[in-house]
């Protein structure tokens, strides 16, 4: 018997389909050398949170993984490559009433897919206060927290979840809408929501990479099928992002117990082959890993020398 072909049924090609980050990561290590696999955060439960008022009473924070800019750790603008000396390894937070510009080139977001030219795909401020403004939530929190991207679940779980915790807790936040950007920002975010969860506060992540997210098992997720770096929306997309708050709102609404994730039907593009690049050995060459290599061993000299001064 002869098979039908794909396009007699509309079927989708395989490879449009979640981007396996975590699969991706381990085998892309291990080409440049790195043997050990990494332990991705795991659970089977997750905590959960019903929201204790109506989001148009409530006071909402954002979490963040996107770093101030600091003219003096090099390299930071739209494009940047991989710049270790941009990483920040204690929680910040930032007054909500101003503006601020916040970027991505210290984390492993999709360079090829994504310039990093509009902050509004990383860091939905302005929409929130859009919200705020037109009743959706009772009001901004005063301020909005950074997350450290640390490997380290320890520090994450024992120093920075406790550090956000306490942030919020001062801050009398009723709800926190977490924004990851590349693998790991996706499971510190999610270890963070696990934690304000089991200390009382609702949580919202947005983001990009679903089975990082889903493996650490989280309260409420939002996936937008997007490349990493737009968690909030596409670039110079004022309704996609928009849309995609509302939806992650309308998630903490609905949502009637953990590990509750909505995928927003909005589409990066038409053509899904960028789900092939993002660290796809079978797509790289001997020299380009070799490359990447003794770059990933010369930032790693660069982000320790900051983390010890």
């Amino acid at each position: 018997m002869s098979t039908p072909r794909d396009d007699e049924f509309g079927f989708a090609p395989d490879y449009d389909s979640p981007v396996p980050y975590m699969q991706r990561t381990r085998d892309y290590y291990a080409a440049i050398g790195y043997t050990t696999a990494y332990r991705w955060a795991h659970y089977t439960e997750a905590p959960f949170q019903p929201l204790k008022k109506p989001l148009a009473k409530s006071r909402v924070t954002i979490i963040t993984t996107a770093a101030p800019y600091d003219p003096s750790k090099g390299d930071q603008g739209p494009g940047a490559a991989y710049n270790g000396g941009a990483k920040f390894y204690q929680v910040y937070d930032g007054d909500t009433s101003k503006e601020h510009d916040l970027r991505i080139s210290h984390i492993g977001y999709d360079r090829k897919h994504t310039s990093a030219t509009d902050n509004g795909t990383w860091f939905p401020l302005p929409q929130l206060l859009k919200a705020s403004a037109a009743g959706r939530i009772g009001e901004v929190a005063p301020r909005f927290f950074g997350a450290p991207t640390n490997r380290s679940h320890r520090v994450t779980l024992d120093t920075d979840a406790p550090d956000i915790l306490a942030r919020c807790l001062a801050d009398k936040v009723d709800v926190a809408v977490l924004v990851p950007n590349c693998p790991v920002c996706h499971q510190t975010t999610a270890l963070v929501a696990r934690h304000l969860e089991q200390n009382g506060i609702p949580t919202v992540i947005m983001g990009c990479a679903k089975d990082i997210i889903e493996h650490a098992a989280v309260p409420r997720f939002l996936f937008s099928d997007f490349p990493l770096g737009n968690s909030a929306g596409k670039p110079y997309d004022v309704a996609s992002q928009a849309q995609t708050l509302e939806l992650a709102l309308k998630l903490l609404e609905s949502a009637s117990g953990p590990q509750t994730t909505m995928q927003s039907p909005l589409r990066w593009s038409e053509d899904a082959s960028w789900k092939l690049d993002y660290n796809n050995v079978a797509q790289l060459s001997p020299e380009e890993l070799a490359r990447r290599r003794a770059e990933f061993d010369k930032q790693k000299e660069i982000a320790r020398g900051n983390r010890a001064a």
